[in-house]
């Protein structure tokens, strides 16, 4: 199993196995899936259903460990050491890592979830910890961060894969971080806009600030988040725009060659 993350390709990631319903929808339009590992979100149940949809559809599967935080989705800042860190999150790969097994299928990548992975973005020490708990659960595992964040250079320091994250539904800040959801212009809300942004992420290597600031980026994966209201609609409007257009095409692996049991 394999996703190339280099120019020549773009992969279509989605955070799923959360309980919102619309996995089944969004799975034509991806090519790997962030699972919920049962902390922020999802249980032994519906682990096992995202990697029977995965399986179904020729999608890399990944774990998507966050804070032990269901009541706010993960999406709360806590503060833990870096060795609960460590723990936490290597914790909750072997949940998504023995399910694989039992599956007969192979773990593909890590993408950290909500506030764990916002807070390593700007943290250094929580993104090393982070990191050293995927490579030590298997170093050959992929590691999806935020680009240009300290989620990627610590990957790299440690050793791992990495690939960089650009988002089609979040608004960026002028130091390339995400606008934090409690602010009123955090989330992308049309199709249009949307595509725009992916479009020149892909093609220009940069996105455009809230504050109309152009950034450089290397875009190597971009998320769709499976909890918006637009997943769907912004998951078919990216696939089809990526695969029809020629100058993208190149860029876009299809899905039957990105992942291989």
């Amino acid at each position: 199993m394999n996703i190339s993350a280099n120019t020549s390709s773009i992969d279509i990631n989605c955070d799923m196995g959360e309980g919102i319903g619309n996995d089944a929808a969004i799975m034509p339009f991806i090519s790997s899936a962030n699972i919920a590992c049962g902390f922020h979100a999802g249980n032994a149940t519906t682990i096992q259903q995202t990697i029977d949809l995965c399986l179904q559809h020729n999608v890399a599967i990944g774990a998507h460990p966050g804070f032990d935080d269901f009541e706010n989705f993960g999406r709360t800042e806590m503060q833990l050491s870096t060795k609960e860190i460590y723990t936490l999150v290597s914790t909750q790969i072997i949940i998504l890592y023995k399910a694989c097994i039992d599956n007969k299928t192979t773990l593909h990548h890590v993408k950290p979830h909500g506030a764990l992975y916002n807070m390593a973005a700007k943290n250094a020490a929580m993104a090393e910890a982070i990191a050293q708990a995927v490579k030590d659960v298997d170093s050959s595992l992929l590691f999806y961060g935020l680009a240009n964040s300290y989620l990627i250079s610590e990957a790299k320091k440690a050793g791992l894969s990495t690939a960089n994250e650009v988002f089609a539904d979040r608004t960026y800040q002028d130091d390339g971080s995400l606008t934090p959801r409690s602010f009123p212009n955090a989330l992308i809300e049309s199709d249009e806009q949307s595509l725009s942004q992916v479009l020149q992420m892909v093609h220009h290597k940069t996105v455009t600030s809230v504050n109309n600031k152009i950034i450089p980026l290397q875009a190597e994966t971009i998320c769709i988040h499976g909890d918006g209201k637009h997943a769907v609609s912004f998951a078919e409007k990216i696939y089809s725009t990526l695969k029809k257009t020629e100058s993208s095409f190149r860029r876009f692996v299809p899905r039957n060659l990105i992942y291989k049991k």
